[in-house]
């Protein structure tokens, strides 16, 4: 067993080493002039749209973090308003409590002082109807025991 080095693949022949190379040249210039560029305009919009994807969910993370301030911040002026409006209910029932009862206080003593005017009324007009009935009694008494009558002289006398 010989080998030969004259023909085999490290000496190829001058024709194969052409037909060779023009395959290469043609197979390189289809990859460079049509696969390739058309893989990096692909990987250049892939990149354009992840980009553009983080840009946009990066707008939106901000939209919502101004949305959640804003919500916070109304949320907060409501809590004051509703605050501010139960201590105005609260103060205004107080007035109006200490008002009702400053009527009530008021009707109460007036109705008192008409009571005791009524009473002291009623009161004179009994012990001038006893005073009477008093005075009646004492003249019929007196004229029984006098034996006589005493009445005009009471009549007189009043």
């Amino acid at each position: 067993m010989e080998l030969s080095l004259e023909i085999g693949p490290l000496k190829p022949e001058l024709a194969d080493l052409v037909v060779a190379f023009i395959a290469f040249g043609i197979v390189y210039a289809f990859m460079a002039g049509v696969v390739l560029p058309r893989i990096a305009r692909v990987l250049r919009e892939r990149e354009g749209a992840i980009e553009g994807g983080q840009q946009r969910a990066e707008e939106t993370r901000e939209e919502a973090e101004r949305a959640h301030a804003e919500y916070q911040r109304l949320l907060s002026e409501a809590r004051h308003e509703a605050a501010r409006l139960r201590q105005e209910s609260a103060e205004q029932g107080a007035a109006l409590l200490a008002e009702l009862r400053g009527e009530g206080q008021r009707q109460r003593e007036e109705m008192l002082s008409a009571a005791r005017a009524q009473i002291d009324a009623d009161r004179a007009l009994a012990e001038a109807s006893l005073n009477q009935e008093v005075d009646a009694l004492a003249t019929r008494l007196a004229g029984k025991i006098v034996g006589e009558s005493l009445e005009e002289f009471a009549r007189g006398r009043s």
